[in-house]
């Protein structure tokens, strides 16, 4: 399963003020959706494989993949 992470959009936060606009499963990944967890801990968190959900969430501009920073190897510092 990936470890990429997701974080919410203006778009998704819009759409958590109005609930009634997304399904429940929808709704409940955007709120636990904060840069932090990966699809791993978000799927185990919601007991089931939300990978699907969240590439079509993010397909629709409700989140968008972090970036998480690579840290330098010590030698690379070095050189």
């Amino acid at each position: 399963m990936e470890g990429k992470l997701y974080t919410k959009t203006p778009r998704a936060w819009e759409a958590l003020a109005r609930p009634d606009g997304l399904d429940r499963r929808a709704h409940t990944l955007l709120l636990m959706a904060n840069g932090r967890r990966s699809l791993r801990e978000l799927s185990r968190l919601l007991g089931e494989d939300v990978r699907d959900l969240a590439r079509r969430l993010a397909a629709q501009g409700y989140l968008q993949d972090v970036q998480v920073p690579v840290l330098a190897e010590a030698d690379d510092e070095a050189a």
